[in-house]
Parts: structure tokens; sequence; C-alpha cells
């Protein structure tokens, strides 16, 4: 009884140090990025998606170190789909998000090519070191097109700051921009070092459950971990939603699932000596899952560049049917031909549901206004 309240200690703790820790990196990071005028399409993007995707980070990195390779695998799977069917489903139930034009055009689908990716590497059993270097050299390739992207963004915000109050204007505020850069750094730096401490305590724990009840790592990565590691997420876009910054809200979801399959995957199979193992349970129907619900995000974000409510409810629906799915089977793991049957037969209708009726309602909707 005594180590099992350890154990839960060491998770709650773990948990509890990731969310103060990524609060903290957000808080600092989204001011540094705003005291640089970047829009919040950007920052969503870049800041906000890397600050909130830092838990994963740690988790992965811990876990693969440690051998525990499905927590690792089964965090970032997990994590990017509840970053779709939980935290925009919940965030657009709140208000519907406007999606803008470019996540339509260049994000969304970097994204869903990057989970294509990541599924065909990991069909062999292994995302190697080199397979890891690509990944994340891609993440910087991608960096470095949004930070040019800002930079031309900021110097055309400073023109007009500049012909709207002045120079004198513009000095001033960027002074009092240096007295506050220091505080923000300080809460990076706190930020990071409660992540850090939490990624380790809950991986621990995680682990020791898993082993204590017989029930696979995978399945522990894909749920609690998941779930854990998700929450700064969950937290940054509800309270972007309910304030209004849509473009927050919904940057930090495809942000942060690009950092996840990009830096977290890939950065973890890069330093691991045998990189990073992926079970066929994984390979054959989790890294699938993932891949189908990146894919309706497409349809869903073209048609009248918004997340609706009811396509936000049909998301948590999805996610809640999902875990449920995880639970149930993870005494009693399906078989690969088993496997095959549910992606033909569940998973895939569910996947072209959503995209079948974004593409009815609004055409039945202008039918009604012509008349």
């Amino acid at each position: 009884m005594g180590d099992w309240i350890i154990v839960a200690g060491q998770i709650t703790l773990g948990l509890a140090l990731l969310v103060a820790g990524g609060e903290l990196l957000v808080r600092g990071a989204v001011a540094i990025a705003s005291a640089l005028r970047i829009s919040p399409l950007v920052i969503g993007l870049t800041v906000v998606a890397f600050g909130t995707s830092a838990p994963e980070l740690g988790v992965s990195l811990q876990a693969s170190l440690s051998g525990s390779s499905d927590v690792a695998v089964g965090n970032v799977v997990g994590s990017n789909i509840v970053n779709i069917l939980l935290v925009l489903g919940a965030a657009s139930m709140i208000t519907p998000l406007l999606v803008s034009s470019q996540l339509i055009r260049l994000d969304v689908p970097i994204m869903i090519a990057a989970s294509f990716v990541v599924w065909w590497m990991g069909l062999d059993g292994v995302i190697n070191r080199f397979e890891g270097a690509i990944l994340f050299a891609s993440l910087l390739v991608y960096l470095t097109f949004c930070i040019r992207k800002s930079r031309k963004e900021s110097r055309a915000v400073q023109r007009e700051f500049e012909q709207e109050y002045g120079e004198a204007a513009v000095a001033e505020d960027q002074l009092t921009k240096k007295h506050h850069l220091s505080v923000d750094f300080l809460l990076i730096l706190a930020g990071l070092v409660l992540l850090g401490l939490g990624s380790r305590w809950l991986v621990a724990g995680a682990t020791t459950v898993a082993t204590a009840l017989g029930v696979s790592q995978l399945v522990i990565g894909l749920t609690v971990v998941a779930i854990g590691t998700s929450l700064p997420e969950v937290v940054t876009s509800v309270v972007a939603s309910y304030r209004g910054e849509r473009d927050i809200a919904v940057g930090n979801v495809v942000g942060s699932n690009l950092f996840n399959l990009l830096c977290v995957l890939g950065l973890t199979a890069t330093v691991s000596p045998m990189g990073v193992a992926v079970s066929s349970a994984a390979s054959q129907f989790d890294i699938p899952v993932m891949v189908g619900v990146a894919v309706i995000c497409m349809p869903i974000f073209f048609t009248d560049s918004i997340i609706s409510r009811w396509e936000g409810a049909l998301f948590v629906t999805y996610y809640v049917a999902y875990n449920t799915f995880v639970v149930l089977t993870a005494k009693n793991p399906l078989q690969p031909q088993q496997m095959h049957q549910w992606l033909m037969w569940a998973v895939l209708p569910l996947v072209l549901f959503p995209i079948a009726t974004s593409m009815i309602f609004p055409l039945l909707a202008r039918r009604k206004q012509s008349k």
C-alpha cells in the first residue's frame, strides 16, 4: 500500500510540475515573442507550440534513454491525437475557431505529410538515428521559414507603429521591453527546470504502474502520459479560445503536433544509441489512427475556414471512443488481422464521416440561401 502511495505521488507531482513548468515557459516565451511584434499565428506555431511540447520532449527523451521506447512512442502518438481531438474539440466547443489561410495552405499539409513519414519510418520496427536526424533537420527548415516570415511581418508592423506614434514612442517602447526581457528569460529557465523534474517523475511512476498492472508501456504512453504531457496544450488553447486569441489556439495545436513528430520523436531517435523502437501494435493501429486524425483536419479547416461547435463536439466524441477502445483492449491486445479489420470497418468510416459532412452541410446551406 505504501509503495502505491509513493507511485501515485510521483505521477501526481510529475504532472503538477509539468503543468507549472509549461505555464512558466509559455508565459515567458509569449512575452518575448510579443515584445518582438510577431504575429499571434507565428507565436502559436513556434514559441507556444515548442513551449507546450516541452513536456513531451522531456518525457520521451527520459523514457527512451531509460529503455522505455514504447512510452516515448505512445507519448508522441497519443499527444498528437489528444491535441486535435480533445484540445481543438474542447476549444471550438467554447467558441467556433477561425482557421488562418496559412494553416490551410502550408502548416496543416506539412503536419499530414510528417505524420505519414513517421508512419512509414516506423513500419520496420524502429526509427533509427539517421531517420531521426532527417526529422529533426526538417524541423530546422520549417523553423527557418517561420522565423524569416515573422521578421518580414515584424518589420511591417514596426513601420506602421512608427507612422502612427512616431520614432520617440518606438524608442521608449523598446527600452521598456529590455527591462522585462530578463524576467521573461528567468520564467523560461524556471519552466525548463520544472519540466525536467516533472518528466522524470512521471515516466518513473507510469512505468511502475504498467509493470504492476501487466499493462503495456505503449498503453500507458497513449493514455496517462499522453494526457498528462498534453495538459499545457489543453490549458493554452482553451484559454486562448476563451480570450478570443483564436490564431494562438489553432496554431498551438498544429505547431505542437509538428514539434512532437519532428523534434520530440526526431531528437529522441537521434540521441538514442539504438534509435526508437516502434511496436507492431503502434505501427499497425495507433499511428494510422494518428494519421487519420491529421487527415480529417484538412477538409474541416478548409470548409469556410472555421471549426464549428458541432465539429468540436465530434472531435471530443472521437477521442472518448478511441481512449475507451485503448483501455478495453489493454489486457487483451488485438492481433494484426483484428487491427486491420478495426481500421477498415471502424476507423476509416470515422475519418470519412467528418470529411463528407464538412463538404455536404455548407453545400446545402448555400443552396438554401440561393433559394
